[in-house]
């Protein structure tokens, strides 16, 4: 089979998209831990199950969104349970698995991240782009997300 290798313009855009797929999680993060302690995990659990109904979420299912494995997860929640942040509650539709549920003082910590988190998605990413590039953007970020593993 031959190599499908890139041209000149599809080189230059993956090498670019590259670039920020490494520079933009990267200052955002650093962001987030300045300003709010969280990690990015944690931000991304918190908000999760600010969401959902009654802010409880199945493990497992917060797993495949996050695309970790249930272990790492697991791991990563009881350090967060440690701080208060969540709780784990038996899952009736899993007799083996749990239920995550964001906690009162969880839900603080997330409403007081939040904000300083949404100033620096917006100065590092939403601010540089028009209406139209952010709907080209949605739309092919979408495509390339639900792309079947």
């Amino acid at each position: 089979m031959a190599t499908p290798w890139l041209n000149a313009d599809e080189e230059q855009t993956w090498r670019a998209f590259r670039r920020l797929l490494v520079t933009l999680p990267a200052r955002l993060d650093r962001d987030l831990v300045r300003d709010s302690g969280l990690s990015p995990a944690d931000y991304e659990v918190l908000s999760t199950l600010s969401e959902k109904p009654d802010r409880r979420w199945a493990l497992k299912d917060l797993a495949a969104k996050m695309e970790w494995s249930r272990s790492r997860l697991s791991h990563h929640t009881t350090r967060m349970q440690a701080r208060g942040l969540v709780a784990r509650e038996p899952d009736p539709q899993d007799a083996r698995g749990c239920l995550l549920r964001l906690t009162d003082d969880g839900f603080g910590v997330l409403e007081r991240a939040a904000p300083h988190h949404v100033v620096s998605v917006r100065a590092r990413f939403l601010d540089h782009l028009d209406a139209d590039e952010l709907a080209l953007l949605r739309a092919l970020s979408a495509r390339i997300a639900d792309l079947p593993d």
